[in-house]
């Protein structure tokens, strides 16, 4: 059974009476917050939030950028055992709605900033019935929600409890929404336990108290927050970004003394292409979780003086297999971890028969430890059994394995799109597309960007090819959906391809063709 002293708020309890004055927050050129501060500050929000009515198991959706009230608010929530479900800050109509809707959410707490987004759609949400803005700013007219700013959020923590039980490993952490493929997005239940393994990989015996652990990844991703209930797990001291910088990287790195950091998806591409300095290896960083690592991973190592390891996971299965420091070729994802949770890894056909090395075939993960994987995704039973048939997570990837038990992604079995660390729904953005005035039929995919990942084309059958403008098309779909989630690409086509039986349309085959000549470029324009 996973220790309770690996959840944030017994962690943070734990490090408050050991290291009062040690910094456990440090937002990147602001003021740091140490442990004894951050415990004090989860106990008054946990009260806070009590004194709204929030209970154990309740959902309380949350709209903040990387700043300390988006940890305290975690914090605050995991001592009360309610439900945390974080909401990308670019969401926004019907994505916010629906996510908002979908997760029974009956409390908001949001920066000021994206007030006008939840007042959009307010509306459409009668069980939500209070909003927690973290700041002064003026009410909407009419707005129906109960508005509560910070100053009076945190009044109401007076009379509130003192003491709390707090989580156990068992307990849900959050509903973490994810890309659908042919539906809606899912909410993935999240455990405490699949929130601690998603960072308890980290090599050089882990981290240590005091040390500099760095991401810029934000708290509405399971990058950000297990980053954040690792360090705190661990007595580290734990400095974010709101967003990556490229250009302040490596200055972050020397100023704040880092010893591990994370990046995902393109951003080690994005560093290596920088022009190489004379100092690059003057850095105190010794070790990066990235992934995927790119095929200059060796030279990427020496340049900057840094040991690199990388993994696969998803937000429904955490971290499945992993590197230590001898990572292996640069293309592989790891071996099957030997240690928390010890999963179960196999390699399949589509009767989930377990497939030899060099087979391609589904990645279906299991583990006999409780709780450390996902236990379904919330009010969509149908998608859970299937996701889970014969008693493995399907991971809906095609992986392959070799002789050394290295794996090695080979593509998307399932219709979803990654683009710059975010995973999106093609669903979702053909039902928005679908829309435009002159579409008859669309489907979008992701095609292979310059630095990694996917950039989003979307295929379009017009009812007049000869007046269609691929850019009017985008600034429609600007306007209606997160900015991640925009197209890049646009390709007009007399017909889709399809498959002769089900006319389904082929889009491995509209992968393959890419990027054509006769394919519109939102960034050639």
């Amino acid at each position: 059974m996973l220790d309770r002293l690996h959840l944030a708020p017994h962690a943070v309890a734990r490090w408050a009476a050991e290291t009062p004055a040690t910094v456990a927050l440090q937002p990147v050129g602001g003021t740091g917050v140490t442990y004894a501060q951050l415990h004090a500050d989860a106990l008054q929000w946990a009260a806070a939030f009590a004194g709204l009515g929030v209970d154990a198991g309740h959902h309380v959706a949350t709209m903040i950028p990387n700043q300390p009230d988006a940890h305290r608010t975690m914090l605050g929530l995991g001592w009360l055992r309610a439900v945390e479900v974080p909401l990308n800050t670019a969401f926004t109509g019907r994505i916010l709605a629906y996510s908002l809707a979908h997760a029974d959410v009956t409390v908001l707490v949001v920066a000021p900033e994206f007030l006008d987004a939840v007042e959009a759609v307010a509306d459409d949400l009668p069980d939500l019935h209070t909003i927690v803005v973290l700041g002064n700013t003026d009410v909407p007219r009419g707005l129906r929600p109960r508005v509560v700013h910070r100053a009076e959020f945190l009044a109401g923590a007076v009379d509130g409890p003192t003491e709390f039980v707090g989580p156990e490993y068992r307990d849900i952490h959050s509903l973490m929404f994810t890309s659908g493929t042919t539906g809606p997005s899912k909410a993935v239940i999240t455990p405490w336990a699949l929130m601690y393994q998603f960072w308890s990989w980290v090599p050089g015996g882990g981290a240590r108290p005091g040390d500099g652990l760095y991401t810029p990844m934000a708290t509405f991703h399971n990058s950000g927050r297990g980053a954040f209930n690792y360090a705190m797990s661990t007595g580290a001291r734990f400095v974010f970004r709101d967003k990556f910088s490229a250009s302040a990287y490596w200055d972050d790195v020397r100023t704040y003394d880092i010893r591990i950091a994370g990046l995902v998806g393109p951003m080690p591409a994005v560093l290596y292409s920088a022009p190489p300095r004379d100092d690059d290896a003057d850095n105190p960083l010794e070790y990066v979780l990235l992934g995927p690592m790119i095929p200059e991973m060796e030279d990427f190592e020496r340049r900057f003086g840094v040991q690199a390891v990388t993994g696969y996971g998803q937000t429904e299965s955490g971290m499945a297999v992993t590197t230590d420091v001898d990572h292996g070729p640069p293309a592989n994802c790891g071996r099957v971890r030997d240690a928390y949770p010890w999963p179960e890894v196999r390699v399949v056909n589509e009767w989930d028969e377990p497939l030899g090395p060099g087979e391609v075939g589904e990645l279906v993960v299991r583990t006999a430890e409780p709780w450390a994987i996902n236990v379904g995704y919330y009010k969509m039973p149908e998608a859970t059994v299937e996701a889970w048939r014969n008693g493995w997570f399907h991971t809906g990837d095609a992986f392959r394995y070799d002789d050394d038990g290295w794996f090695y992604f080979v593509d998307r079995m399932r219709d979803a799109i990654r683009r710059r660390g975010e995973n999106i729904s093609s669903f979702e953005v053909e039902t928005m597309a679908s829309e435009y005035d002159g579409v008859v039929e669309c489907a979008a995919i992701g095609v292979a960007a310059e630095l990694g990942e996917d950039e989003v084309l979307v295929a379009v059958i017009a009812s007049d090819p000869r007046t269609f403008d691929p850019a009017g098309f985008v600034e429609f779909l600007a306007a209606r959906m997160p900015k991640f989630m925009v197209p890049r690409y646009v390709r007009v086509l007399d017909d889709l391809p399809r498959t002769e039986a089900s006319m389904r349309v082929r889009k491995h085959e509209l992968r393959a063709q890419g990027v054509t000549p006769d394919t519109w470029d939102r960034e050639a324009q």
